[in-house]
This record gives structure tokens, C-alpha cells and sequence, in this order.
């Protein structure tokens, strides 16, 4: 099936996504934009809807788990969602060369990097090589998280999304501007492995309401 898409607003661009995955959690995906046609229509070039910047880890197949195809998610990935200057050069790329009105950033439970994070600063102990650089990004935030007296694993994810999210308008002018003007919206997502549902967290220039945490 090849679904056709206008040039969405930064609410239509997520309303979008949350749709898919909403498909994927209930078990009736449709898995748009997936075949030879779109294939064809996307060869000469791409106008994706969303530019995605989540965790490397495995289990978070942007395509599947928000039931999206060929040309629709601009994808960016690294361990534990570190953003260091290529990663922002790739998401300015999508959101102001290709004109995605949406970023997302995609946490999810059981992180690798962020239980490595925690680990460092109860025993002192860090990974070797480069794996040190990325537990050391993830660090800040779990220390906030902390001095908020969020403790808890859902917690300290939910503010290493939040910390990423505002990271991302801090260091980039390109996005900060973007969303100022109404034309970009950036949001938080935090993926649950075990049912599949992302989950608001943060939202900047975009009006929808963030479920407060219980």
C-alpha cells in the first residue's frame, strides 16, 4: 500500500506517528509506503515527515514499531540517543534540507547505556574504549534525575529524553528557530519493549499534553 502525504504541520506529522504505532501495539499493522510503487516514487528523492533520533538498540526498528515505510522517517541513531555534532548536522539535515516538521526522540526501558550510567556512579566503574565516551553522555542526566529525587528507572529514563530533547534546541540555532516559528515540533518518546507503546514525555512547539508521571 502506498500512502500519499501532504506536507503535514508539526501536529499532523506526529498525530501520524503515533497512529502507527498504535497499529503496531494492537497487531494490525498496515505497513504503508512498502512497496515497488513507492520504491519507485522515492529513487529521485525523499520528503520524510519526521526525523527520528533514538537509541541504536535492536529492538527499536523505527520503520516497524510506528508502522511506516519507504521515504517517511528520516533516521538517526546512536547508543543510548548521545547526540555529539554529527548527529545534530543530521538532524538539522532533516528538519531544515529536507523540511520534516518533526523530530522525535526515542528512549526506551531496559537501556544499555543509561543502566551503564547508573552503574558508573554507584561503583566508580565505566566501560572501556569508546563505550566510556557515550556512558559519560549519559551521565548528566541521570545525576538530574537524581537531584530531582527521581529515582526510579522510569524516572531517569524519562529525564535523559527531556535532557536530550532540550539538549538538541541548546546547541542547534537551525532547530531552536524552527520551533520558535511554528514550522518544527520536537517531542520525547519513551518505547516500552514489552507491549510495544511509545509514550509522550516531552513536547516543545507542539501543543499536546504530556501525561504527567504517577
Amino acid at each position: 500500500m502506498t500512502e500519499k502525504i501532504q506536507t503535514p504541520t508539526p501536529r499532523d506529522a506526529f498525530e501520524l506517528l503515533m497512529a502507527g504505532n498504535q497499529r503496531f501495539v494492537a497487531g494490525t499493522p498496515e505497513h504503508p509506503n512498502q512497496d515497488a510503487v513507492r520504491r519507485t516514487e522515492t529513487a529521485p528523492s525523499q520528503n520524510p515527515f519526521a526525523v527520528l533520533f533514538g537509541c541504536s538498540d535492536s529492538r527499536l526498528a523505527a520503520e516497524i514499531i510506528f508502522d511506516r515505510g519507504l521515504g517517511d522517517l528520516f533516521v538517526v541513531r546512536t547508543a543510548g540517543h548521545v547526540a555529539g555534532t554529527e548527529v545534530l548536522g543530521s538532524i538539522e539535515f532533516g528538519a531544515a534540507v529536507l523540511n520534516a516538521p518533526l523530530v522525535v526522540v526515542l528512549g526506551h526501558d531496559s537501556c544499555g547505556a543509561v543502566a551503564a550510567a547508573c552503574s558508573a556512579l554507584e561503583n566508580g566503574q565505566t566501560p572501556g574504549g569508546f563505550v566510556r565516551d557515550v556512558v559519560e553522555r549519559v551521565t548528566p542526566s541521570v545525576l538530574a534525575a537524581r537531584a530531582a529525587g527521581r529515582e526510579s528507572a522510569e524516572e531517569i529514563l524519562a529525564e535523559h529524553i527531556e535532557h536530550t530533547v532540550d539538549l538538541l534546541l541548546e546547541r542547534s540555532r537551525i532547530l531552536a528557530e524552527r520551533v520558535a516559528d511554528g514550522r518544527l515540533g520536537v517531542v520525547g518518546l519513551s518505547y516500552r519493549l514489552a507491549d510495544g507503546s511509545a509514550q509522550l514525555v516531552a513536547a516543545r512547539g507542539l501543543d499536546v499534553p504530556v501525561p504527567t508521571a504517577s
